[in-house]
């Protein structure tokens, strides 16, 4: 096999490259080179893919931040509502009547609905398939250890004071003195008759025995006093009205009892207060009683189920503080509304309410736009707390996105250099130059955004110059060959030589 005289003319024949030195007294190695690849790189404004798997991950945070806050958020309050009041003209059926007029500012419509009074309000409460929602419960309705999960207290409303007339000329200040007399203790569901059959039972008095327990209230028990048919008549609430004590103690024969033990039992029963009604407070010309007088009162607490609405909850309490803050016989003004806690618990929103009233939205709009602006809040608020932080990071993983994709080239150069380093043979460098050219190749079709236009040409820079110092590196020299074979391998070697020599002055001169 002969040598090549001299290189093949190319069309555009330039000057030829410097042959690689090799270790002394080795022949030259010219390198192998190929014509460059053509440059088929696109450059775009912005890339769109890089650009939506940056922006993705942070899109499907805030998805599940927006599910999360419509999961938890509280539905619209609803307009309508139903109170258990008691009986038709009595003190809490006015009330509640006020409560409507109140409510009906803000669009909420309040049924009232007619119950003999606080133990069926509270019957009512208690039971899932009715449809009340709040009603006015007076304590002391509850057993003792009985809880009510479900039902919690917006707060007392008012006193509801027990008042023992009594006919005789002996003065009775315990409930004890009254064993085997005819007392009226109320009608049937009604607060007072609880009330008064505690407080006889703590005094060894029970339905059964020698005492005769009467359902008579109000007006008729007082009738039935006035007229002897009864020995006492125990009145409270709507019972216990001031024409109608005023009227008794103007009576004849008929005394006024002062609970002597008032503080034992305000200590016994936690629900009930001890109060004092003032000396001449029916009558300061009579002077009316004669003497202050010592009372005890269970309060009257607005109860409502636990699924009541936050907001319808607020509406109520600030109805309760308009039609009960006002003062009277038995308390003073802004006493109630009062988150006192007797045998309900206070609730949440309740509690919030007294501490720090209503809340910016609700004081500063109307009722529905605040109701609506509040749920508005609730969801936007979980989103700008996700997607303003994820916005500051877009940009920066968008360019660390970009910018991975042109810096994973440059270990694969650092890998060949370092194979280069250890002095490769023909056969392995040519392998080596193969993959400069692979990695070209690959890096001449990157789609890139303008914005980097510069980074890939220098990296395109430093891939010709890894190429270059490859193609000047020195080789290990070439092994001896096996006798009766020197020559083959040295036309082998030649001619191998010559056409990377040739290759070379190609590529040179397509450059």
């Amino acid at each position: 096999m002969t040598q090549p005289s001299g290189p093949h003319p190319g069309p555009n024949p330039g000057p030829k490259p410097e042959p690689a030195s090799g270790p002394p007294g080795e022949p030259e190695t010219p390198s192998r080179r190929k014509s460059q690849p053509k440059i088929v790189a696109r450059f775009v404004a912005i890339s769109w893919r890089d650009l939506a798997l940056t922006f993705g991950p942070i899109l499907l945070v805030c998805a599940a931040a927006l599910y999360l806050a419509v999961r938890l958020i509280q539905p619209a309050p609803p307009n309508t509502l139903t109170i258990a009041a008691g009986p038709k003209g009595s003190s809490f059926w006015t009330s509640a009547q006020k409560y409507k007029a109140i409510l009906a500012r803000n669009r909420i419509t309040l049924n009232v609905l007619e119950t003999q009074g606080s133990l069926d309000n509270l019957t009512r409460l208690e039971d899932q398939k009715s449809d009340v929602d709040v009603g006015f419960v007076q304590g002391g309705m509850t057993k003792p250890g009985t809880t009510h999960d479900s039902l919690e207290s917006l707060g007392s409303v008012s006193y509801v004071p027990l008042a023992v007339f009594y006919r005789g000329a002996t003065v009775v200040n315990r409930l004890s003195e009254l064993k085997g007399k005819r007392l009226a203790i109320g009608a049937e569901g009604s607060g007072s008759r609880v009330l008064a059959l505690t407080l006889l039972k703590a005094n060894g008095i029970e339905p059964g025995g020698d005492t005769e327990l009467l359902p008579l209230a109000g007006d008729e028990a007082a009738k039935a006093l006035e007229a002897g048919q009864i020995d006492a008549a125990f009145l409270a609430g709507d019972s216990a009205q001031p024409p109608t004590m005023a009227k008794l103690l103007r009576t004849p024969g008929i005394r006024f009892m002062d609970f002597a033990q008032a503080d034992a039992y305000a200590r016994r029963f936690p629900y009930l207060t001890e109060i004092e009604l003032p000396m001449g407070a029916f009558d300061f010309a009579r002077n009316l009683p004669p003497r202050p007088v010592h009372m005890i009162a269970p309060t009257a607490e607005l109860v409502a189920r636990d699924s009541l609405h936050p907001a319808l909850s607020d509406l109520l309490i600030e109805a309760a503080r308009e039609v009960h803050g006002r003062a009277n016989l038995m308390q003073r003004a802004n006493e109630f509304p009062a988150p006192l806690v007797h045998e309900f618990r206070i609730s949440d929103d309740a509690e919030r309410y007294y501490k720090s009233g209503k809340s910016f939205l609700y004081r500063s709009l109307p009722f529905w736009v605040a109701s609506l602006a509040d749920r508005v809040l609730v969801v936007l608020v979980p989103l700008i707390v996700v997607l303003i932080p994820g916005l500051r990071l877009v940009p920066g993983l968008y360019r660390w996105r970009v910018k991975s994709r042109i810096y994973r080239w440059y270990g694969a150069l650092i890998a060949i250099e370092r194979e280069a380093i250890s002095g490769p043979d023909i056969a392995q460098r040519d392998a080596l130059l193969d993959r400069i050219d692979a990695i070209e190749t690959a890096v001449n079709r990157m789609k890139m955004p303008l914005a980097f236009a510069d980074q890939f040409y220098v990296l395109r820079e430093h891939i010709g110059f890894v190429r270059e110092r490859l193609a000047h590196a020195p080789v290990a020299p070439v092994p001896p060959a096996a006798p009766g074979h020197g020559a083959a391998a040295r036309d082998m070697a030649q001619t191998g030589a010559s056409g990377d020599a040739l290759r070379a002055d190609t590529e040179q001169g397509s450059t």
